[in-house]
């Protein structure tokens, strides 16, 4: 079932998620309704406060080609246990800011650890694309957006911008 995105500003959206403790049927929905939601948006992650719901979990699909198979991840209290000095600067968007845009340093290549759907812990090194996915969306998690990374005054507009977005789709 597609949920609805929360948009920016939205005080869930700055809140600290709690973590999973316990691997539920209702859980493993939600993951799949994410995915879905992901999916339809069109989007590469998705955070579960992003839907309303402070719960450590993630999903990401970074794989972009037609010709490619997809990859779905589902991660559960997914945590960076590692990350390069490198870094690398991507524009990074957000299914919660549509239509805003800006460049993030963020490191290079990080090491992520989390436990799967079926209640497995898993441990992957990211990099390129995949690393900053999986930084952006573990970032929701703790209460940060893609924006918090920019300079005061970019992040005023790109706020400013999604206020008046959020009063025309209210309107509408």
């Amino acid at each position: 079932m597609k949920r609805n995105i929360l948009l920016h500003p939205d005080p869930r959206l700055k809140k600290t998620a709690a973590p999973v403790d316990d691997l539920s049927d209702e859980l493993r929905v939600l993951a799949d309704d994410m995915l879905e939601t992901m999916y339809d948006a069109p989007g590469i992650g998705l955070a579960a406060p992003q839907v309303g719901i402070l719960q450590r979990l993630v999903v990401l699909d970074c794989v972009k080609g037609e010709q490619e198979k997809p990859r779905p991840l589902i991660m559960f209290n997914p945590e960076i246990i590692a990350s390069s000095d490198d870094t690398s600067v991507y524009e990074e968007g957000c299914l919660s800011i549509p239509d805003q845009f800006a460049d993030v340093t963020r490191p290079a290549e990080v090491d992520v650890r989390w436990i799967d759907r079926d209640g497995n812990e898993q441990t992957e090194t990211f990099t390129g694309l995949w690393a900053t996915c999986a930084q952006h969306e573990i970032d929701h998690l703790d209460g940060k957006l893609f924006i918090d990374y920019l300079k005061p005054l970019k992040r005023q507009m790109i706020t400013r911008k999604m206020v008046k977005l959020k009063r025309e789709l209210a309107r509408s």
